[in-house]
């Protein structure tokens, strides 16, 4: 089946966002400081919240553009071409010179994970261009992280406000956020913990409340609780999570946020988006790695149909 929009056409999706080469070991427990211990499997995966909301989307169905940037190594080759093979448009990926960003992530036998990020290229994208412009001009919504320098992220949400594009912004990691991104904001999808981080309340529908005193719309994921979704003026709605066995929860916040965007651009209400958004998430975490993990669309419409 075709994703298509409210409009009839595929939703097109831009994500200005981070991308790095996922340096993944997998152990029976993470390390205590000062401690060794034996890994069970190395994976070297293309990742990055931007790079894996893209992949998410482009798989869920949507038209997705990449706006990034790696560097002049290996590393950016290979994950030029894991975008390009995941349906990713990344004609407007840029090559700086240097090394490309990486994460190391340490996976615990429960799913759990543990990330060090080393931005690498990602540290150039502190604007945006003209040809980036144009890209967003033609899109449904702009999905943001905070991976990137803030003065990229508030250019590219200016850009995409200018150009009547919705905008979407996971707040990871957890930082203050300044109240000119926040203006520029259309919906916020913060897991539990950063949505506490940002408002300083613990319980997630107090902080969903907090949320939307500062922005119109907001979902929060509550992991194996499922996601939490409210508007001004409107009730929350909260739907629960899939069952499943997790593997890896590596990248299962940005599944969801990719999945949840070419739902609502599809025009489908928040209820029904979230369902679609859970279930492609639910796949994810039954399957190692970040981008690797990630569902297409004949997958999460069969699990919803079953």
């Amino acid at each position: 089946m075709t994703s298509t929009s409210a409009s009839g056409n595929v939703p097109r999706i831009a994500v200005y966002g981070s991308i790095n080469m996922d340096l993944v070991a997998y152990v029976p427990v993470r390390p205590a400081s000062g401690e060794t211990v034996a890994g069970t499997e190395f994976r070297q995966v293309p990742g990055g919240k931007g790079a894996n909301q893209a992949i998410a989307a482009a798989r869920a169905g949507g038209d997705t553009a990449f706006l990034g940037a790696v560097g002049d190594d290996p590393f950016g080759v290979q994950m030029r071409s894991a975008l390009v093979d995941s349906g990713v448009d990344a004609s407007e990926l840029r090559t700086v010179p240097g090394a490309s960003g990486v994460a190391h992530i340490v996976v615990e036998g429960d799913g759990a994970n543990s990330i060090i990020v080393v931005p690498g290229a990602n540290a150039a994208m502190t604007g945006i261009t003209g040809a980036e412009r144009t890209v967003l001009a033609g899109c449904d919504a702009l999905l943001l992280q905070l991976e990137l320098p803030m003065e990229g992220v508030v250019a590219a949400a200016r850009a995409a406000r200018e150009a009547g594009v919705r905008t979407v912004l996971t707040p990871a990691p957890a930082r203050e956020l300044p109240d000119e991104l926040l203006d520029l904001v259309d919906l916020l999808v913060p897991n539990q913990h950063e949505a506490a981080a940002v408002t300083g309340e613990e319980d997630p529908r107090r902080a969903l409340e907090a949320l939307l005193r500062r922005v119109p719309e907001a979902v929060v994921t509550l992991g194996g609780d499922g996601s939490l979704h409210g508007e001004r003026g409107g009730e929350p709605v909260h739907v629960p999570s899939r069952p499943v066995e997790a593997v890896d929860t590596t990248a299962a916040g940005d599944t969801f946020c990719g999945a949840f965007a070419v739902a609502r651009a599809e025009g489908r209400g928040p209820e029904e988006s979230m369902e679609f958004a859970a279930a492609a998430a639910a796949l994810s975490v039954q399957r190692q790695g970040a981008s690797t993990s990630m569902p297409r669309r004949a997958e999460i419409e069969a699990l919803l149909a079953g």
